[in-house]
């Protein structure tokens, strides 16, 4: 699929369908999602006005609808079938679907802690993730904190970036003191 291809709607439309109607995960071009992108952020930037305004803003919502549902669909097949041949899957798709067999694996992993009377290590579970090192940037001027690890952090002034431990930082972004963020690393 090449940036002309993905600019007529039709096609995405036709690569939906092709893609609902069957039940294998069908082929894309690797860049498949890098290029609708960058078509979106190029309907995103244009300026019109009037009539050519609400056509930009129609072509924007059903492409957006079109993507999510291609989406969708292939994240399904992926998901609900395992003998299903992924070697379609692109990598974004990929990545959405390490963090559903994460999710899976914890949750055997506490299961087994339970059902195996495993106390010990669901302390360890719980312990980690209290700590875990979250960065966050704040909202609001905070003072001193004393961390779920005993650590102390602070204080922070707004705009302030800094990696807490999770417990803390899920408090302060309830109370709207601060955002969690990603840092590269």
């Amino acid at each position: 699929m090449t940036d002309d291809q993905v600019s007529d709607i039709t096609m995405l439309y036709r690569t939906t369908m092709n893609e609902f109607q069957n039940n294998e995960i069908q082929e894309l071009n690797l860049e498949f999602y890098r290029i609708l992108s960058k078509f979106i952020g190029k309907i995103k930037t244009e300026e019109y006005s009037g009539l050519e305004a609400k056509i930009k803003n129609e072509v924007f919502e059903k492409t957006s609808m079109l993507i999510e549902l291609i989406m969708k669909i292939r994240l399904e097949k992926a998901i609900t079938n395992e003998k299903l041949d992924k070697k379609n899957l692109l990598d974004e798709e990929k990545f959405i679907i390490d963090s559903s067999n994460e999710m899976i694996e914890r949750n055997e992993m506490i299961l087994s802690g339970i059902f195996g009377g495993k106390t010990k290590v669901l302390e360890s579970i719980s312990q980690n993730y209290k700590t875990k090192p979250i960065s966050v940037r704040f909202l609001k001027d905070v003072e001193q904190i004393t961390g779920a690890d005993s650590e102390t952090y602070g204080p922070f002034k707004l705009e302030d970036i800094a990696t807490i431990p999770n417990e803390n930082a899920q408090e302060l972004i309830i109370k709207n003191l601060a955002v969690k963020i990603h840092i590269d690393k």
